[in-house]
């Protein structure tokens, strides 16, 4: 019987990551495709069923019909990474902030506080564009990387504040009350007792953050004009009257690769196991 389960489970492991691997070999089959091979019907395997193209592949880098991707894809980086960093600081300190201590606004408390951090993914974003192009353009930093980073330092810190304050509540309190029995500031107590014990929360925010940044598009478009481009932007600038399968294919499997290799990156301090033996 424990043979047949674990067959089960094993054979449910295989069939789901098919399941998830599909679509990504289905990409890289067709970003080496030719218009005419995409149109005959699916086909998988090259030099076999259809004779490879690097026009896709080239179509990234200036080719025929394509674009440059180098740039966008820089600034992409930039933008996200900064952004990223600055709300996981941010957020992290409101976070503490707000697990650790009350606050007090009339009938408004923690609760209320968190609740207006994560409110503000769920309003649309398409009823900030108006205020955050306004402000930019007060501040000059309409089409400039410096605009975009404070943009998503607004958009990214309510997920750092709603992913934190969830992992700061189920650290024990007896932690900082030893700290302050040591002699440790408030301050002390966060960023030596604390934050080395929250690296999986930290790890997870910043993950949820960096996923976010480089997905967006529509703060990317809203923003920007002719001086800055970013990735997603310069994805959609491939199509054209014709889609071009094989083209957007090579851009998708480009800007999925960070990702995936941060998750494989940052997948061992995934654990809370941290905090075993802690308190004492």
């Amino acid at each position: 019987m424990r043979t047949f389960y674990l067959s089960l489970k094993y054979l449910a492991v295989v069939l789901w990551s098919a399941f998830v691997i599909f679509p990504f070999l289905w990409m890289l089959s067709t970003s080496f495709k030719t218009a005419n091979a995409v149109t005959a019907g699916a086909k998988w395997l090259p030099w076999v069923q259809f004779e490879p193209s690097l026009a896709g592949w080239q179509s990234l880098f200036g080719g025929v019909g394509g674009i440059n991707i180098v740039k966008p894809y820089l600034n992409s980086g930039i933008v996200t990474l900064s952004g990223s960093a600055i709300a996981l600081v941010l957020g992290t300190l409101a976070a503490y902030g707000l697990s650790r201590f009350t606050f007090k606004a009339g009938p408004l408390g923690n609760g209320d506080i968190t609740f207006f951090f994560i409110s503000q993914r769920i309003m649309p974003p398409i009823v900030l564009a108006i205020p955050f192009f306004l402000m930019l353009r007060f501040l000059g930093l309409l089409d400039t990387l410096p605009g975009l980073i404070l943009i998503y330092v607004a958009m990214l810190m309510p997920i750092a504040v709603w992913v934190m304050v969830d992992f700061f509540n189920s650290v024990p309190r007896g932690l900082d009350e030893m700290a302050w029995m040591d002699g440790c500031a408030p301050v002390t107590t966060f960023v030596r007792v604390i934050l080395p014990n929250a690296v999986p929360g930290l790890v997870v925010a910043a993950m949820f953050c960096v996923i976010f940044g480089w997905n967006d598009f529509f703060f990317a478009f809203t923003m920007t004009f002719t001086e800055v481009q970013l990735l997603p932007v310069s994805i959609v600038a491939l199509n054209s009257s014709v889609t071009p399968w094989w083209s957007l294919s090579a851009a998708a499997i480009v800007s999925v690769a960070p990702l995936a290799v941060l998750a494989f990156v940052v997948e061992r301090f995934l654990s809370r196991g941290g905090l075993a033996g802690a308190v004492r």
